[in-house]
Parts: C-alpha cells; structure tokens; sequence
C-alpha cells in the first residue's frame, strides 16, 4: 500500500503543461456510594472548529479531544490520564510492512528485543527457525540496506499466463481455460495502458521540471543581490515565452506557501513514482524475488535475513507507521506515539509493489509465534492468488490470540463490493475470524467532510475510521512528515489496541476487536462518499461501526469489560 503525498502545486504543473451529543464522562453516585464512568458517544451538539490551525496543531490533532477541542481526535491526554494510577505491561507490537528505521532517535528504545538470540553469530539460538533476528525478520532479502522493487499481482498473474494465453483470441482456448483467459485480458490491457499513461507522466513532469530549474536560473542571475519574492520576480522581463512560462510557474509556487526547492523535490517524487510504475510494478518481464525461494511454496521457508531497517534513503512507510503507534512519549523529541509500554517488532515482508501472500502468511505466523499480541499490516491488494495461505495464517493467529489490524485501502472504493486482500471473510458477508479489525481513514474537519476523500469503506468490511489525514510521525533518518493514507490510520487504531492490552491484559483480542468497535465516537451527519466530488452518504454507512476510533472510551469500555 503506497503512501499518499500531498503535491501543493501539481494541479498547477498540469494545467501548465495542458496550456503549454459528545463523549462524556459523567459521575453518578448510587445509594452505596458506588461511583461508575459512563460512556456517551453521541456528539450531536458538538460545533465544529472554524478558523486556522497551527502548524502545531495540525500535527497534534489525531491525539485531540472532540469535547474540549472541537477536533474529532482519539482522545488521548484523557486516556492516560484515566490509567493513571495503573501500571500497564508491555505489549508487543508486529509491523508488517517494507522495514524500520529502529535506530531513529524516537524509535531506539521502543525497538523489541529478542532476548533469546545472540546477535551476529549466524546461528538460531532460540530454535524458532530464523536466525540472528534481533529485531525480527526481513522476507524480501537483499543486501543490507537495499530497496525491494517488485511487480504487482496482477502483473505477476500476466505474467505467469503469458505462454499460454498470449497471442492467442477466444476461439483458441478450451472451455475450461475461458475464464482465466478472460481475467489475462483484462488485466494485460490494463498493464499496457497503466505502462502508457506512466510513460507519459514521466515525461509530462519531467519536463515541468526542466522548465522550472531554468527559469529559476536565469531569474537568479538577472536578480543577483536581490530578494527572490513575487514583486521582484515579477519585475523582470523575458523575451522566451517559456522562460516566462516558467517564470508564472514559479510565482504560483511562492504564492501558494511553497519554495521552488521544495517544489523540485516534489516533481522528483512524483517522476520516481512513475518510473517505478514503468520499471518493476507494471514491467512484465521484471523479477524483483532475490530471496532464492519458490514465492509459491508454502513450504519453501528458509530464505529472508535479519536485515529488518530496509532502506532509509528509499524506504519510508514503515517507519512513519511505527511512528504513530509508539514512538516514545514525552522524551522531548519529535512526536509522541498513541501506545507507551510497547515493543516494535520488525517484520519486513511488503516491497515496493505489490507483497507475495507467502511472505504475509509467514509474517502473520512469526509475528504470532514471537510474543506479539498486536499485529498492524498497512498494506493490500485487489488479486490473492494464494490467500489461503493468509487465511490460515490469519485463524493461526486468532489461536494465539493475536489482533491483526488492518489498512482498509486508498482507492475510494466500497470494499463490500470490490476485491480487497487481506481479509477476514472470504464471502464478503461471513467472517472466518474474529481477530481482524479493518480501518478506514478519517480527516480533522468534523462536517461533512470527515471521511477521507481517498479511503475505501463498507458497511460490512471496514470496521471503523481513524485519523488518516496529515498524520505527523517518524520517518528514516531522525526526520518526521505529515503523510497520509489508510495505512497511517490503521496504527492509530493499532496504538489504541496496544494501549488497552497492556492496561488490561486479560481481554481476548476479539474482546479488544470488539470493544474499539463500541467505543468510538458517533457522527450522526452525511459526509462526502469517498471517491466522488459531492454525493452524500450518512457516515454511519460507511463502516460496520459506524464510528470514529476513541482511546478514552476504549480505556473505560475495557474496564468495565475486565470486571
């Protein structure tokens, strides 16, 4: 699942190359003197917050309070300050997902340990069929430090039908083969289209980018000693029509709040992110496996190695997860994560495409098999061809009593109706397992537009919303961005899991599962439908919940629950 990244002026860079009740708390007193936390979570009257937000603030919402501050955040200050007086236990976390910086300076000292292994001496002291994994494992492979470039499965399908279907029409194939004919059709035209419409992308932002680096060179020299603001790029005259584009281009840049710095670094992403597309996910012939295993042998389990960090210079998202769930609170440094008494474990297993269901079932059973109680995967995809595998990894799980928390995906889309893997019902109607909770993403505005414009829902496969919109969390290399996606609400939902394990131990993972289901905040009113511009939908609609993650209330819900 890929991060989704705000592009101040990319609208602008297209148009140019076209042209050229609320939560509450309250006390009651019975006749024994008997003093019981009630849970409210209607928020009818609650008015929304108008105005400006600080930077600050913006970073902070997700942790706010709909009561006190107006923004539909999980409550979190009031959360802790309900288990004050209690001691929690630590709670291991499992993220799935393309590795972590667990050296970052918010993340060292939440990274889990595997205390029954002995670092660097190439043997599997603990017996668990892994060896020197300190921190985890790494299923992708490659060298210390490497990126993990993959296909995505409906290019690996392609190509794994090729001989058989390619250049041949209907009328060749046998009635048995009909079917997965059909599906090789439609999914080889939609990987040559894909490949034509990134090749164009590349091209189309590049040349943005060309035209934006020379006019900023040639306004730089002809303002030497002057300030480079709108009324002295302005004043300059330009002979070349395109140099004059480019000058226009680079005034909407500034006055939109951004620096033509920052401007070229964004066209570098999003010509990265197209070349991708071009060079490994839609590339037919590509093989990104360097693992030396069978990807379609379940069987075929000794490869991986301990290198859990994966790339910093090339590889975010999970680190920027593991941020959210439990970067160390109140240290003075960058951000506070939702979770403390928490343990990271790294598990590597989701490339730059799309992962292989292998890797996911393994990743499941390991994670499970090595103490964690937690598990998030923000990652998915629209074709399983092995999610058996995953399914019986993911009721492996349910045995071990594991929470498995899981991205409901960034297309917009109605997961009751389109394909959307992993999961936790094989019909879309049944669940097979109780300890899977799908996460949709929600924004900061508390109207109608609520629901995250890029997030999938259902009212039968996704479990609730949690804030995904400009989500503030670690990223490698002792940084931190705002960045969002499903895939950030996902560990919030995870934290707040963690969060209610370690307080209350003794709860089932689907007791956990079902008491954040309960506990979230409800939003009576219609909102935006992901996916489309203006048709509303009442945001009960969207989830099997209907609600908004809260910590407190799960705190409070789970204390009743464990008496």
């Amino acid at each position: 699942m890929r991060i989704l990244k705000p592009f101040s002026f990319v609208a602008i860079a297209a148009m140019l190359i076209t042209s050229c009740g609320t939560t509450k708390t309250t006390t009651n007193t019975t006749s024994n003197s008997v003093t019981e936390t009630i849970i409210e979570v209607t928020t009818d009257s609650i008015v929304p917050k108008t105005g400006e937000m600080t930077e600050s603030e913006i970073q902070e919402w997700p942790h706010m309070d709909i009561f006190t501050d107006s923004i539909p955040g999980m409550s979190i200050d009031k959360a802790y300050d309900f288990v004050k007086n209690k001691k929690g236990k630590t709670v291991i976390v499992g993220i799935i997902d393309s590795g972590i910086d667990i050296e970052h300076e918010d993340l060292n000292d939440v990274a889990w340990v595997n205390e029954d292994e002995i670092a660097g001496n190439g043997k599997d002291d603990d017996n668990n069929g892994y060896v020197d994994d300190i921190h985890g494992w790494n299923f992708l492979g490659g060298e210390k430090g490497s990126t993990a470039p993959e296909q995505l499965e409906m290019t690996r399908m392609v190509k794994k039908w090729m001989p058989k279907f390619d250049g041949k029409s209907a009328e060749d194939i046998d009635e048995a083969d009909k079917a997965e004919f059909e599906l090789f059709t439609k999914l080889k035209k939609t990987i040559d289209e894909k490949n034509k419409s990134a090749e164009a992308q590349v091209n189309q932002y590049k040349a943005v980018k060309d035209l934006i680096v020379k006019a900023n060179d040639t306004l730089s020299k002809l303002l030497v000693g002057k300030e480079m603001n709108l009324d002295n790029i302005n004043s300059v005259k330009l002979d070349d029509q395109m140099l004059q584009q480019g000058k226009f281009t680079i005034m909407r840049i500034i006055s939109s709040g951004d620096t033509v710095e920052g401007a070229e670094k964004q066209l570098d992403n999003i010509v990265n992110h197209y070349s991708t597309q071009l060079n490994s996910q839609y590339k037919i012939d590509y093989n990104g496996r360097v693992t030396g295993d069978d990807p379609y042998d379940i069987t075929d389990t000794n490869y991986g190695n301990a290198y859990t960090i994966g790339s910093k210079d090339g590889e975010m998202h999970g680190t920027h997860v593991a941020g959210i769930v439990a970067a160390e609170r109140n240290n003075g440094v960058g951000m506070n994560g939702v979770a403390q008494n928490v343990k990271i474990m790294s598990i590597r297993a989701v490339p730059d495409g799309d992962e292989y269901d292998k890797d996911v079932a393994l990743a499941i059973r390991y994670a499970a098999d090595n103490g964690a109680k937690v598990v998030n995967m923000s990652f998915g995809k629209s074709y399983s061809p092995n999610a058996e595998w995953v399914y019986d990894a993911i009721k492996y799980a349910e045995e071990k009593d594991v929470l498995l928390v899981h991205a409901a995906g960034n297309d917009g889309s109605d997961i009751d109706v389109a394909e959307n893997f992993p999961n936790d019902s094989k019909d879309k109607l049944v669940e097979y397992a109780d300890n899977v909770i799908t996460v949709g993403a929600m924004t900061r505005h508390y109207d109608d537009k609520l629901a995250a414009s890029f997030s999938n829902y259902g009212i039968k496969n996704v479990d609730i919303f949690a804030p995904g919109l400009e989500i503030y969390s670690t990223v490698p290399k002792d940084e931190y961005e705002s960045i969002q996606g499903t895939s950030m609400a996902a560990p919030e939902v995870a934290g707040v899991a963690a969060l209610v394990r370690s307080y209350y131990p003794e709860l089932t993972a689907s007791q956990v599962k079902k008491i954040i289901m309960d506990s979230g905040i409800e939003f009576n009113n219609a909102v935006i439908k992901p996916g489309t511009e203006s048709n509303r939908v009442p945001f009960k609609d969207l989830s099997a919940s209907g609600k908004i993650l809260n910590a407190y209330n799960a705190l409070v819900m789970a204390e009743k629950m464990s008496k």
